[in-house]
């Protein structure tokens, strides 16, 4: 499966970088394939051990933020690896295409 998510720490003032920064610091060293950009945190692997990482990460932010707000998108899709890179590289390859 897939999960897209993002955890924003409320109540620690404007600037919540090294609060996020925590988040990801726990879903890199969890070993799954994963990817962050600007907005949110994918990994992939399977239910419980995905879901698992998105606690801890959550557990990250709320050891320094009175509140957590979490959104999450999964795609779950039993049998399917490497859906993580396989979907882009689809995408890559149809676009260069004349």
């Amino acid at each position: 499966m897939l999960v897209a998510f993002s955890v924003t720490p409320i109540g620690v003032g404007d600037s919540v970088g090294d609060a996020v920064a925590e988040a990801v610091r726990v879903v890199r060293a969890s070993g799954l394939p994963n990817r962050t950009d600007s907005m949110f945190t994918t990994i992939e692997g399977e239910w419980d051990e995905v879901m698992a990482v998105v606690k801890q990460a959550v557990d990250a932010v709320a050891a320094v933020a009175p509140r957590v707000s979490l959104s999450l998108k999964a795609d779950v899709r039993p049998g399917v690896t490497d859906a993580l890179t396989a979907k882009v590289e689809y995408i890559e390859r149809v676009l260069s295409q004349p």
